[in-house]
């Protein structure tokens, strides 16, 4: 697209910076921490001390993955992949999320072990006050972590933060069951290891999940939608903007399409130059590539197609879950009515409400060729 400026490529290095700076620093923070809790865990014979020193190192090598995810997804655009690299995010993501579920099975088993054949734990004063310190830097590195993520829209990062704050949790149970067994002699290692598997499995299967539903394609982020709606409806040949689409290729990259409703006297010309106003604007403001602007034509010549719109419009809006209606037009002399509706996916049979709309309609003009479309809120 000409003319596009290069603010929005800094954006996006500062962004990188941002996602590598922070990991590294979560696996500096991590390699020492699994070094002390290994020590801790081994000399004390604690299984769940030993689990959280193994989290830890898991949490290290997904830091190393985000970068090396980051790194490769800022790749430039070439002729194999013109609209660059940047799902690789996606798939890294994915890959952390991996690695923290298998740790959560691994742990789990594990525990399960020492539930069965039993050891007693021998805490030291030194080891609790290590393992409280680990608590007090988990707690600060995940919310670091966390809000950097939530900052620059990195998923890995975020995903990365609240594991950590996890662990920080985890690592307090840990703690809370070295003080019990120093003063009771009860031992609760093995099921406090237990639980933490459990909690490490349940956040890395709802990574996984999330991940899985950006590789998909869930629906785009509402005000990012309502905020590029607001941009093409402020140009004055514009009356309306739907049928918005945008396509993510990687966090913060994304392209996409909308039909913008403009009067039926517009030329050839002045909808080219409005296209490229609305493509230039979108991108400054929201970093989007539009890569199509379709159109819609709306009657302004003849007070009975008028009518006839705001007679649809009340017919059809007398149905339950109608959420939209757009892209009238009306052909006096061919006979046609085009128009679209959205209906709400919470419908019990969405077609069949459809059709009646259609029967509706079908009904008041009979002597047109109705061509209704079913459109999707997206």
């Amino acid at each position: 697209m000409s003319g596009q400026p290069a603010s929005i490529d800094e954006l996006q290095n500062k962004r990188d910076q941002v996602i590598v700076r922070t990991s590294v620093i979560g696996i500096i923070a991590n390699v020492f921490l699994a070094a002390f809790k290994a020590v801790v865990g081994i000399v004390s014979n604690s299984i769940a001390v030993t689990l959280d020193a193994v989290n830890n190192l898991s949490d290290a090598l997904s830091s190393v993955i985000t970068i090396v995810g980051t790194k490769l997804a800022s790749k430039k655009p070439d002729k194999k992949h013109p609209l660059g690299y940047g799902r690789i995010e996606y798939l890294s993501a994915m890959i952390v999320a991996a690695i923290v579920l298998y740790a959560g099975i691994t742990s789990f088993v594990e525990s399960v072990k020492k539930i069965i054949h039993p050891e007693k734990p021998d805490y030291s004063a030194v080891s609790l006050i290590i393992i409280g310190s680990a608590v007090v830097v988990k707690l600060l590195l995940g919310r670091y972590v966390k809000a950097q993520g939530e900052k620059v829209n990195s998923g890995s990062l975020i995903a990365s933060g609240s594991d950590a704050l996890f662990d920080a949790i985890l690592s307090a149970s840990v703690l809370l069951s070295a003080v019990i067994f120093k003063l009771t002699g009860l031992s609760l290692e093995a099921y406090v290891g237990v639980v933490i598997s459990c909690i490490i499995i349940k956040s890395g299967y709802e990574m996984l999940s999330e991940t899985l539903d950006d590789i998909l394609g869930s629906r785009a982020d509402r005000e990012l939608v309502a905020g590029i709606r607001k941009t093409i409806c402020e140009d004055e040949a514009v009356s309306g903007a739907y049928d918005m689409y945008l396509h993510a290729y990687g966090p913060e990259r994304y392209y996409g399409s909308v039909h913008v409703e403009v009067p039926d006297t517009m030329t050839a010309d002045e909808i080219d130059l409005m296209e490229r106003r609305i493509a230039e604007k979108v991108y400054v403001k929201h970093g989007v590539a539009m890569t199509g602007i379709g159109i819609y034509s709306v009657n302004t010549k003849n007070d009975k197609i008028s009518e006839m719109r705001s007679n649809i419009r009340r017919i059809i809006s007398k149905h339950e879950g109608v959420l939209q209606t757009h892209g009238f037009y009306a052909d006096l002399e061919k006979k046609t009515i085009n128009l679209d509706v959205i209906l709400d996916f919470a419908l019990e049979d969405r077609e069949k409400t459809f059709a009646e709309i259609h029967d509706d309609v079908q009904k008041a003009y009979p002597d047109f060729t109705l061509r209704l479309a079913m459109d999707i809120d997206v």
